[in-house]
């Protein structure tokens, strides 16, 4: 997308997001989202942690919107908010000791049976060659840089998006070109292009937008919408339909509670272990619901299709009551030894989203949606 298209696209579709329009926000995030995971990547230096900071950067602008005065300082504006949470990030990292039970826990991740080994290799490696590539740059060129491969090669497209003049933009490009080898500049080249966002990423903020409050808010609006829309799936799916879109609607939620357990993390290691955790934990989900249907349609009866919700719900609390504990558990009592009042208010909102709490929510969203459907349509 050319720099004016970008200009005028920012112009038309923010008056419309500054009241509410999800789906004019989200072609913002569109046609920006290569200049906010820039920014946030050449400050943190690792590509996951980058597109988590760069979404959060989006959900803060979107709740702050209506400050925005002037629509040509939202780029500025957002550009700023991003370099803000990269940098919280970096010191909340440095202001965490690596003690003992942290140390212990590193270990316990390597040799995880659960992890693919060579995944894991593939992972600390990419994560190596993205810190050391952007380490080698001038801290000042490093954004210039990964933007200009990522747009297409244009210094006046990467001076729109980083408020700067074409020249100055040619002068840290020039710098970046002067103190690194040409064979680690054509390295740099590939990573800036492959590290860039998908289109998933701008659904995943866009679909954030409406789910984008405190935990516990959050958790009761997610249910309620999942119930309706249980209610509408009943048309469609029977009981089949009830369940899968109350599993659906907790499912949404886990998605966009992972920061609750991530807040806990202090190293890569343990990070990256609860990160495969949630991933792992939503493709079960999505296993379960599409158990659910497939059951349905096979059998097209209500007794294996209550065999199916039974045991997705089985499979699911178990991850949840026993497998994130046993990850959970140690990070649990560090947090409480070493901040007893705030580890209160952290764990509450913990329980809502993955703890017991979360799971009494889950299971009463799912059950309730088969209750309400079987009254309602005299199933």
């Amino acid at each position: 997308m050319s720099n004016d298209a970008i200009d005028l696209l920012i112009k038309r579709e923010l008056p419309a997001a500054v009241r509410g329009d999800r789906d004019a926000y989200g072609r913002i995030v569109v046609a920006s989202q290569n200049v906010v995971t820039a920014v946030a990547l050449a400050i943190t230096r690792d590509v996951p942690t980058s597109e988590d900071i760069a979404q959060e950067a989006f959900l803060s602008a979107w709740h702050h919107l209506p400050r925005l005065k002037n629509p040509s300082s939202f780029l500025p504006w957002l550009r700023q908010i991003t370099r803000n949470l990269a940098h919280d990030h970096l010191r909340g990292r440095r202001n965490r000791m690596l003690d003992g039970e942290v140390a212990e826990l590193a270990i316990q991740h390597a040799a995880d049976p659960d992890g693919c080994p060579l995944q894991q290799a593939l992972d600390a490696e990419r994560d190596a060659v993205a810190a050391d590539l952007i380490s080698e740059l001038p801290e000042e060129s490093r954004e210039a840089l990964l933007l200009y491969y990522r747009e297409g090669q244009s210094s006046k497209q990467v001076a729109m998006l980083l408020g700067l003049s074409d020249a100055a933009v040619r002068k840290r490009l020039s710098r970046a070109r002067q103190s690194v080898r040409e064979d680690l500049l054509t390295r740099f080249s590939d990573f800036a292009r492959s590290s860039a966002p998908s289109a998933a990423f701008a659904v995943g903020v866009t679909a954030a937008l409406g789910f984008s409050k405190p935990a516990a808010a959050a958790g009761l609006g997610i249910a309620t919408k999942s119930i309706a829309g249980s209610l509408f799936a009943r048309f469609a799916l029977g009981f089949a339909g009830a369940a899968s879109g109350g599993l659906l609607g907790g499912l949404v939620a886990a998605w966009f509670a992972r920061g609750v357990i991530l807040d806990y993390a202090d190293t890569a290691a343990e990070r990256d272990m609860l990160l495969r955790f949630s991933r792992r934990y939503i493709v079960l989900s999505l296993a379960m619901i599409a158990a659910i249907i497939g059951t349905h349609l096979v059998f097209g009866d209500e007794r294996h299709t209550f065999v199916a919700i039974a045991v997705a719900l089985l499979a699911m609390n178990w991850q949840l009551l026993v497998m994130l504990p046993r990850r959970m558990n140690p990070l649990l009592a560090r947090d409480a030894r070493r901040d007893p009042v705030g580890a209160r208010q952290r764990l509450l909102a913990y329980r809502l989203t993955w703890g017991r709490g979360g799971v009494m929510i889950s299971n009463v969203i799912v059950i309730g949606s088969l209750i309400i459907a079987h009254f309602h349509f005299g199933g």
